[in-house]
């Protein structure tokens, strides 16, 4: 997304760039808080009151978010966005044929709102999405089991779905699409965290292992394919399930029969994620390439919590083209209606 010169795009773009750079969400929430707040209001007004200096007494206005939007209201660029943008803006880079790779990505099967653990509405996210190019946005907000990240139950899913739907047909003739989706959890003895007749409702789903990350190598293979099996998976999500940096810390890849599960990856037609948050960066090379000569299908996707995080995919591409995967082998590179025939369980 790009900065027009407008009080709400500064503060949309500081918040996105604050999110690229995974700041704390209550300092991102101060900026798309008072874009949401001024958006709504004639220009005038908030001109007359950047003159009076009584753009704090709108309600969600504070004083680093009303200097922003003064400054833009000048002509200016704001400081802060210029801090943003030397901290964050070129945060993602990626060689030319990593990029190249970009332009030919349609859309992105792994995002999060605030239903879960993400920090940004649905239609938020969606708007970015289009931002940034998008064809499609999968959302992929998390299943009943993972408490932690406000997992959703049947009932909530199912209110869920009828917003996309709303919000598909506010976005009708934008040339995109939200899709119905779930990141659901693997349960220990394999079964996905979902039930059959709500995952039959959804488009796109992604099976990830979130618990029990340690458990021994046999049971945790025999755990990842029979998720891999289940007709209803059509991602594997973060595989290894590492952490490589942040301010989450540093986590140990899971250890399964890489093989194995890969095996029966390409078997059913199920993609091996490339999780392109920078924390995880997963799977490792090794796996990476390993998946790429079993013939595994690849989605890359951003696992996005936050809009400034949608251009995540860049390093994923980054990471595909430097170990030689087709782009045609890459299921979000391909029209919507063929996404969907691969997805239909």
């Amino acid at each position: 997304m790009s900065y027009d010169g407008t009080p709400v795009a500064a503060l949309r773009r500081i918040a996105f760039l604050l999110e690229r750079g995974r700041a704390d969400s209550y300092k991102v929430k101060a900026y798309r808080g008072a874009a949401s707040a001024i958006l709504p209001l004639p220009a005038e007004e908030i001109a007359e009151r950047a003159r009076c200096g009584t753009l704090t007494e709108i309600p969600g206005v504070g004083a680093s978010t009303a200097k922003v939007i003064a400054q833009a209201i000048q002509g200016r660029m704001p400081d802060k966005l210029a801090e943003a943008e030397k901290e964050y803006g070129a945060a993602l880079t990626a060689d030319s044929a990593g990029m190249a790779l970009r332009t030919r990505l349609r859309g992105d099967l792994h995002s999060h709102s605030d239903w879960s653990d993400g920090g940004s509405p649905i239609e938020e996210m969606a708007m970015t999405a289009i931002e940034i190019g998008h064809e499609y946005l999968v959302l992929t907000d998390h299943s009943p089991r993972l408490k932690v990240a406000r997992g959703l139950s049947s009932e909530r899913l199912a209110r869920q779905i009828d917003v996309v739907a709303a919000v598909n047909e506010h976005l009708a003739g934008a040339g995109f699409r939200l899709l119905r989706g779930i990141e659901v959890d693997i349960l220990e003895d394999g079964g996905l965290d979902q039930t059959e007749d709500m995952l039959a409702r959804l488009e796109v789903r992604v099976a990830s292992v979130h618990s029990k990350l340690r458990m021994d190598p046999e049971p945790m293979t025999r755990r990842m394919v029979a998720a891999v099996r289940n007709p209803f998976t059509n991602v594997l999500g973060h595989c290894t399930g590492r952490l490589v940096t942040g301010n989450r810390g540093v986590r140990p890849e899971s250890q399964f029969d890489a093989r194995a599960v890969f095996e029966a990856c390409a078997e059913e037609g199920v993609a091996v994620e490339i999780n392109s948050r920078p924390e995880r960066r997963d799977p490792p090379t090794r796996l990476l390439e390993l998946a790429r000569d079993i013939g595994c299908l690849f989605s890359i996707d951003s696992d996005a919590h936050a809009p400034g995080q949608l251009d995540y995919p860049l390093l994923g591409c980054e990471r595909a083209e430097a170990a030689g995967i087709d782009a045609d082998r890459i299921v979000n590179t391909w029209p919507l209606e063929r996404l969907l025939d691969w997805a239909r369980p």
